[in-house]
C-alpha cells in the first residue's frame, strides 16, 4: 500500500478526524501567530537588528564559553596531575624506606602494610605536597598473578587494567569513577626484597568538579546578562538610527499627500542631519516645480477651455453660412455641391472636437458633475449600439449584442452611453469588417460591458498608450467615424468617474477588447469584474508560457487608493492626464490589488 493510501485510509479514522477537529484552532492559531512574526520581521528593521545581533552575539557568547570551560578545565586537571605526581614520587620514597626489609609471603605481612599507609597518610597530610594536591588515599596490593595477592586500603577501586599494565620504573595514571565519585588514580610500583607491591594513591576530583560546576553557572548567568546588555544596546543604537528614518518615512509620506510644506526636523551636524538637509532642498525644489506645473496645468485648461469658448462663436457664423450652402447644393455646380458637402461633414467633426474639448477642460478642472440615476445599463448599450448602426452598415461590420435585461445600476447614462458608442465605434474602425461583440454581465457588486473586435489588435505596449490623448495605433489609417481622437481619453474618465474600470487589451491578428466594469451603486467598491478581458483560449495558452495574451491596461477609480503588503496606501491615480498607471507586477499584491492590476486573465 502507498504512503498516500494509508494517509486517507488514517484520515478516514473517528479518532484521527476528532484530533484533527480538536488540532484545527491550534494550527489557525499557530498560523495566524507565524504570519504575525513574518510580518513584524519584515516591517520593522530595529527587530530584525536585534534578533541578529542576538543570534550572532550568542553564537559568540556559546563559542566563548566553551573554549572558557574547556581551558578552565584543562588547567585544574593539569594543576590536579602535577601535585598528584609530586604527592606519588613522595609517598613512593616513603615506602620504599618502610617496607625496604618487607615480604609479602610471610606471616604479619597485611598488618605491615596497613601500618605502612597509616604512617604515609599521617607523614604526607602534614607536608607541603599534600596540602597543595588535597586529600588523597592509599592502596597497596602485589602483582596479579604472581601469588596470593595481599592488599591494603581501597584496592578494589583500581581498575585491573591499571594495575596489568603498571610495570616497574613507570607512574600510570587514571581517570576513574566510582559510586559517582571521580578519582584521579595514580599507580607506582615498589620493588621489596620479595615480591613487588603495586601503590596507588586515589585523588577526589570533587573540589575540581565543583570549581567547574561555579564556571559554568558563572558563564551562563555572565552570557545571558551580556546578551540582555547586547539587545538593550542594539535597540538603542539602532533606536537611533531607525526613528529617524520613519520619521523621514512619515514625511515622505505626507508630503506624497500633497503637504508639501512638510519637511524633516535638522538636528545636529552628522549623516542624519546631511539627510535631512538634502531630503528637504529637494522637497523644497519638488514642492516649486510642483507648483509651477499647477500653474501651467491651470493655465493650459484655461486656455483650452477659452479658446474653447471663443471658437463657438465664429463657428456658428460659419455653420449658418454653411448650412445655407448645403441646401442650395443641387443649384451649384459639381465641384461647388461637392465642396459644400466637405464644408459641412468637417464643421461636424470640428463641433464634436470643441464638445470634447470643453469636456476634457472640465474633467481637468476637477468640476465634471455625475448625474447618477437607476438605470437598466443594457437599455443604454443598445442605445449605444444603435447610434453607431449606420458606421457599422458602411464598414460592412455585424454587431453582436448579448445584453441580458434586468442588469440595474446607479449610472449616469449620457456618460456611460457615450463611452459604450466610443468603445463600438473604435471596435468598428480596427475591426476590419469582421462581427463586433458587445458582451454584458454581472454579479452583485458591479456589472461589466466587453466590447471586442476580431481585428488588426493591439501590439505590445500599445495598451498602455490606447487612453492617451490623439494617440492612434496606425498614423496611416484613416477613421471611419471621422471620431476628434479624444473619445477613450474621455471615456477612461468617465469611468473614473464613476468609480469603474476601463481597460484594454490586444494581441496583434487576434483584435483588442475593451472592458467597462462600473459598481453597481455610486461609491461601491469593485474588486473583480464579471468579465474576462481577453479570449479565455489566449488566457489559457499565455498562463502555460508564464506570460500575459497581449497586455491590458488597468483603470483604477480615481480617488480610490489601494493598499500594499505593508499596509500603507498607494496612489493609483496615473502619472499622466487620459494615461494608465503602470503595473507593479514585481511586487506581491492582495486580491484588491490584483484585481486593480488586471493582466488581462479570467477574473
Amino acid at each position: 500500500m502507498s504512503r498516500l493510501g494509508l494517509r486517507r485510509r488514517l484520515a478516514r479514522l473517528p479518532g484521527v478526524r476528532r484530533a484533527g477537529r480538536a488540532l484545527g484552532p491550534l494550527r489557525a492559531q499557530a498560523h495566524e501567530l507565524g504570519a504575525l512574526i513574518a510580518a513584524s520581521w519584515r516591517r520593522s528593521l530595529q527587530l530584525r537588528v536585534v534578533v541578529s545581533t542576538l543570534a550572532l552575539s550568542s553564537a559568540v557568547v556559546l563559542v566563548l564559553g566553551l573554549v572558557l570551560q574547556s581551558e578552565i578545565a584543562e588547567r585544574l586537571l593539569s594543576s590536579k596531575m602535577e601535585a598528584a605526581r609530586a604527592q606519588a614520587d613522595v609517598s613512593r620514597v616513603v615506602l620504599e624506606r618502610e617496607l625496604s626489609g618487607f615480604d609479602p609471603d610471610r606471616e604479619g605481612a597485611q598488618e605491615t602494610l596497613d601500618l605502612a599507609l597509616q604512617h604515609l597518610t599521617n607523614t604526607d597530610r602534614s607536608g607541603a605536597a599534600s596540602s597543595a594536591v588535597g586529600e588523597f588515599r592509599a592502596a597497596l596490593a602485589t602483582e596479579i598473578g604472581n601469588g596470593p595477592v595481599v592488599s591494603a586500603g581501597p584496592i578494589d577501586e583500581v581498575t585491573n587494567e591499571q594495575r596489568s599494565e603498571l610495570a616497574p620504573g613507570m607512574m600510570s595514571r587514571q581517570y576513574h569513577t566510582v559510586g559517582g565519585q571521580t578519582n584521579l588514580v595514580i599507580g607506582q610500583t615498589i620493588i621489596t626484597p620479595g615480591r613487588n607491591l603495586q601503590f596507588f594513591l586515589l585523588f577526589p576530583l570533587d573540589g575540581e568538579q565543583l570549581t567547574l560546576y561555579l564556571v559554568q553557572s558563572t558563564l551562563v548567568v555572565g552570557g545571558l546578562v551580556l546578551l540582555v546588555l547586547l539587545a538593550a544596546i542594539a535597540s538603542l543604537v539602532t533606536r537611533q538610527v531607525v526613528r529617524p528614518i520613519r520619521e523621514a518615512a512619515d514625511v515622505a509620506e505626507r508630503f506624497a499627500g500633497g503637504h508639501l510644506d512638510e519637511r524633516m526636523a535638522v538636528r545636529g551636524e552628522d549623516e542624519v542631519a546631511r539627510l535631512a538637509e538634502s531630503y528637504n532642498e529637494m522637497a523644497g525644489s519638488l514642492a516649486a516645480q510642483i507648483a509651477q506645473l499647477e500653474e501651467f496645468g491651470a493655465l493650459q485648461r484655461r486656455f483650452t477651455s477659452d479658446v474653447s469658448h471663443e471658437l463657438r462663436t465664429p463657428l456658428t457664423t460659419v455653420r449658418m453660412a454653411a448650412d445655407v450652402l448645403y441646401a442650395s447644393r443641387d443649384e451649384l455646380l459639381p465641384a461647388l455641391r461637392r465642396s459644400s458637402e466637405l464644408l459641412v461633414t468637417e464643421l461636424d467633426r470640428f463641433e464634436e472636437l470643441l464638445a470634447d474639448l470643453l469636456e476634457i477642460s472640465r474633467l481637468d478642472a476637477g468640476v465634471a458633475e455625475l448625474g447618477a440615476e437607476r438605470i437598466d445599463l443594457s437599455a443604454v448599450v443598445r442605445r449605444a449600439a444603435d447610434a453607431v448602426r449606420g458606421l457599422a452598415s458602411d464598414a460592412g461590420t455585424d454587431l453582436v449584442l448579448d445584453l441580458p435585461d434586468g442588469e440595474l445600476v446607479e449610472a449616469d447614462p449620457r456618460r456611460v452611453e457615450r463611452i459604450v458608442r466610443n468603445l463600438v465605434a473604435n471596435a468598428i474602425d480596427h475591426g476590419e469588417g469582421r462581427p463586433v461583440e458587445v458582451t454584458m454581465a454581472g454579479d452583485p457588486a458591479s456589472v461589466a460591458v466587453v466590447v471586442r473586435d476580431h481585428g488588426v489588435g493591439l501590439r505590445p505596449g500599445e495598451a498602455d498608450l490606447v487612453f492617451n490623448r490623439f494617440w492612434r495605433a496606425e498614423e496611416s489609417r484613416a477613421r471611419r467615424s471621422g471620431g476628434t481622437g479624444l473619445g477613450l481619453s474621455i471615456s477612461i474618465e468617465d469611468a473614473r468617474l464613476h468609480g469603474g474600470w476601463l481597460q484594454a487589451w490586444g494581441e496583434p491578428g487576434n483584435g483588442s477588447a475593451f472592458r467597462l466594469t462600473l459598481p453597481r451603486l455610486v461609491g461601491g467598491h469593485i474588486s473583480a469584474s464579471p468579465l474576462p478581458l481577453g479570449p479565455p483560449a489566449a488566457a489559457d495558452e499565455s498562463g502555460a508560457r508564464g506570460g500575459r495574451p497581449g497586455s491590458s491596461v488597468p483603470t483604477p477609480p480615481r480617488g480610490v487608493t489601494s493598499r500594499r503588503e505593508d499596509g500603507r496606501a498607494e496612489n493609483p491615480d496615473p502619472p499622466f492626464r487620459g494615461g494608465s498607471a503602470p503595473t507593479r507586477e514585481d511586487a506581491p499584491l492582495l486580491p484588491a490589488e490584483r484585481a486593480l492590476i488586471d493582466p488581462g486573465g479570467d477574473r
